[in-house]
C-alpha cells in the first residue's frame, strides 16, 4: 500500500513538472507574429533608410556635378543662365537653374524660371494626337485635307494621300522648311493652309524625310476640329493641368505677364546682349509655341516614362515613339554623340539607337531639340534606364549641341558605380519572413 502511495505521488508530480515544462516553452501565436512582423518591419526600415542615405548621397553629388558643369559654362562666356532637370523613374533628381535670366541684371534662373521651348513643343502635339487617336477621336491616316479643305499638295491625288501621320512625321513630301517665313510672319494657318496649293512636292508622301514648321503646325487645325478647343486649352485641360505643369504657357501675354521668365540673348563681338521676347509661333503653337520651366519639364518627362498612367496609359503613349522614317539627310549635330548608331522621326520626336560605353548594350533615346527668339533647347528621355534630361538655354549656345551626352556621362558616372553592400539580416525571424 505505501510503494503504491509513493508510485501515485511520483507520477502526480511527473505529470505536473510536463505541464510546466510545456508552459513555460510555448508562447501564444499571436505574441510570436507580433514578434516576427516587428522583426519584419524594423529590417524593412533598416533597409529603406539604408537605401534612401543612397539616394540622397547620389542626388547631392548630382548636383554639385551639374552645378560645376554650368557655373565653369557661365564663367566662360559660353551660356547667360539654363533651366535644368534629370529625372530617374518617378523621381525628379535635379530641377534647377543656373547663371542670369538677364545679362542686364543680377536675377538668377532657378527651377520655375519660364523659357521658350521651340520645337520641344512638338513632342507635345504629338501625345496630344495621340490621346485623342485613343479616345477615338482622330486615326494617324485620316486625310489633311478632310480637316482643311482649303489644303492642297500638288495635284487631287497626291493631296489625297497626304495623312496625320505624314504631317507629325515630316514626310508629307514638303521641301525643307517650306513657309515657315509665313509662320514667323504672324500669317493664320488657314491662310498657310491655302498656299500649299504653291509648293511643288519634291516626294510622294511618307517616302522622304524633310523637316517642317508650318506642315507641322496645321496638326493643331485637325485637333480643333475633333475637340472644339484651341490646342492651348487641349493641352493646358489634359496635361498641364493634371500633371502640375503650373507654368506652362502657350501664348505670349501668359508669357510676358510672368514675372519669372529667362530673357532671350544674342552674342556679338561685344559679347552677350539681351533681345525682346517675341510673340512667334503663337499662331503654330504645336510647331514651337509652348513656355515652360525647369520643373515643368521635369514633370513632362517623368510622365513620357509612364509613370502618370492616370493621364495617358503607356500603349497610347508608346505609338508617338514608334520610328516612322529614316533620318539619312545632313550631318547632324546628335549624329556625332557616342555610341550613336542610327537616326528616326516618330510622331515629334526623334528616336535615335546608341550603344551605351558604359554598358556596351544599345539602347534608345527620345530626343528633341529647340529653337526660338534665341533660346535654344535640348530634351532627351531614354526609356530603356528610366530616366530623361531637358536643358532649356536664354541663348543660342554652342553647348547645347553636347549637353545630352554631357549630362548623361555625369549621370552614369554617379549612378552605374556600385553601391556599398547593404547591412544583411540579423535576426532569423527576420530572415524567415522574407522567404
Amino acid at each position: 500500500m505505501r510503494r503504491f502511495k509513493i508510485l501515485v505521488v511520483f507520477t502526480f508530480l511527473s505529470m505536473m513538472l510536463l505541464v510546466v515544462l510545456i508552459l513555460s516553452g510555448h508562447k501564444p501565436a499571436d505574441k510570436v507574429a507580433s514578434e516576427s512582423i516587428t522583426s519584419s518591419t524594423t529590417e524593412k526600415i533598416t533597409f529603406d533608410l539604408e537605401a534612401y542615405k543612397v539616394h540622397k548621397k547620389q542626388q547631392q553629388e548630382l548636383e554639385i556635378a551639374v552645378a560645376s558643369y554650368f557655373k565653369k559654362a557661365v564663367k566662360e562666356g559660353l551660356i547667360i543662365g539654363a533651366g535644368v532637370s534629370i529625372v530617374k523613374g518617378d523621381s525628379i533628381l535635379l530641377s534647377n537653374g543656373f547663371g542670369k535670366r538677364s545679362v542686364e541684371t543680377t536675377t538668377k534662373v532657378d527651377g520655375e524660371t519660364v523659357f521658350r521651348l521651340g520645337s520641344l513643343s512638338k513632342g507635345f502635339t504629338a501625345v496630344l494626337t495621340a490621346e485623342l487617336k485613343d479616345e477615338g477621336k482622330l486615326n494617324w491616316q485620316d486625310k489633311v485635307s478632310d480637316y482643311l479643305p482649303q489644303f492642297h499638295l500638288g495635284d487631287k491625288e497626291n493631296t489625297d494621300q497626304v495623312k496625320l501621320s505624314h504631317i507629325l512625321s515630316h514626310t508629307s513630301g514638303t521641301p525643307y522648311h517650306s513657309f515657315t517665313n509665313l509662320v514667323e510672319a504672324g500669317i493664320t494657318l488657314e491662310k498657310i493652309a491655302a498656299r500649299f496649293s504653291e509648293v511643288k512636292p519634291i516626294s510622294e508622301p511618307g517616302a522622304m524625310y524633310s523637316y517642317q514648321n508650318a506642315m507641322f503646325a496645321l496638326t493643331s487645325e485637325i485637333t480643333k476640329k475633333v475637340t472644339g478647343n484651341d490646342i492651348g486649352v487641349s493641352l493646358s485641360k489634359r496635361f498641364f493641368k493634371p500633371l502640375g505643369m503650373y507654368t506652362a504657357s502657350t501664348n505670349y501675354e501668359t508669357l510676358i505677364q510672368n514675372k519669372n521668365v529667362a530673357i532671350p540673348h544674342s552674342k556679338s563681338r561685344r559679347g552677350w546682349r539681351s533681345r525682346k521676347l517675341n510673340d512667334h509661333y503663337d499662331n503654330a503653337v504645336a510647331a514651337g509655341g509652348i513656355n515652360a520651366s525647369a520643373l515643368d519639364m521635369a514633370k513632362w518627362m517623368r510622365f513620357l516614362l509612364g509613370h502618370n498612367p492616370e493621364v495617358l496609359n503607356k500603349s497610347a503613349l508608346s505609338e508617338v515613339f514608334e520610328p516612322r522614317v529614316d533620318i539619312k539627310i545632313g550631318r547632324k549635330y546628335y549624329k556625332k554623340w557616342p555610341g550613336h548608331l542610327a537616326s528616326y522621326y516618330g510622331f515629334g520626336w526623334r528616336i535615335h539607337k546608341f550603344m551605351d560605353e558604359t554598358t556596351n548594350k544599345q539602347q534608345t533615346m527620345w530626343h528633341h531639340g529647340g529653337s526660338v527668339n534665341s533660346f535654344r533647347n535640348e530634351i532627351a528621355v531614354y526609356p530603356d534606364t528610366d530616366f530623361g534630361i531637358c536643358v532649356l538655354l536664354n541663348s543660342n549656345s554652342p553647348i547645347a549641341r553636347n549637353v545630352i551626352p554631357d549630362l548623361h556621362k555625369i549621370v552614369e558616372s554617379i549612378y552605374n558605380k556600385p553601391v556599398q553592400k547593404l547591412a544583411e539580416p540579423q535576426l532569423e525571424t527576420a530572415v524567415n519572413s522574407f522567404e
